[in-house]
């Protein structure tokens, strides 16, 4: 239970610029694996460009709005199913980990949010060189939102998520460090994103998310 002892013993509060926790190393090294060796379509010599979404092929990012079927950009985007399951069996520990009750209630006493009827949507994350995002709120329906960052390439620790103030100004970078992540609650003025920056190969984590729509993975009631 990586998880849980991370989240126990190995995380911090902060309060600015709103409230968000971090936390080291909740992830076995088989999972980071899974993560690393996870296949993504080439977009070498693709006509795109990124629109500060993770709707990168001009899809509409309907994952955005709880839509399952993502439209266009589903092909670059790495659900964990229970029908791709068997390919992350850490992954799907991990999942099992998040959906246990003593995960989701202590996420839930540090968030203030009732978590006990969610789903956990799990995605890994590859992005590239272009890639950025820009300055927004989760949507409601997500009760928790984060990312664990996986840092194979010894890439900048600057690649990590800036948090920003009501008045969009920056007020930190989560660094960007290898099995090291952060969560929050969605709320007004929790805006968040990623400023355009070097990325040499590539930027691979965990996209971590309760949410109130329905995916293949209920928490355990």
């Amino acid at each position: 239970m990586e998880l849980f002892k991370a989240l126990t013993s190995r995380s911090n509060f902060y309060d600015k610029p709103f409230s968000h926790w971090d936390y080291s190393k909740p992830l076995t090294k088989e999972a980071i694996k899974e993560i690393c060796n996870a296949d993504f379509s080439n977009l070498s010599g693709k006509n795109f460009e990124y629109d500060g979404t993770r709707a990168i092929d001009g899809g509409e990012g309907k994952y955005r709005e709880g839509i399952k079927s993502g439209g266009k950009a589903k092909k670059y985007r790495r659900y964990i199913t229970k029908e791709n399951s068997y390919v992350f069996p850490e992954l799907k520990k991990f999942i099992d980990e998040l959906c246990s009750k003593n995960v989701y209630q202590h996420i839930s006493k540090l968030v203030k949010k009732d978590l006990s009827n969610s789903f956990v949507r799990l995605e890994v994350i590859c992005d590239r060189e272009g890639f950025w995002l820009k300055p927004h709120c989760d949507i409601k329906e997500k009760l928790v939102s984060g990312l664990i960052f996986v840092n194979p390439f010894n890439e900048s620790e600057n690649l990590g998520t800036d948090l920003y103030d009501e008045t969009l100004n920056k007020i930190k970078t989560v660094p960007y460090k290898d099995n090291y992540g952060y969560f929050f609650t969605s709320g007004p003025n929790t805006w968040h994103g990623m400023e355009k920056k070097k990325i040499k190969k590539e930027r691979r984590g965990l996209q971590v998310n309760y949410v109130t729509f329905k995916t293949d993975w209920k928490v355990k009631s």
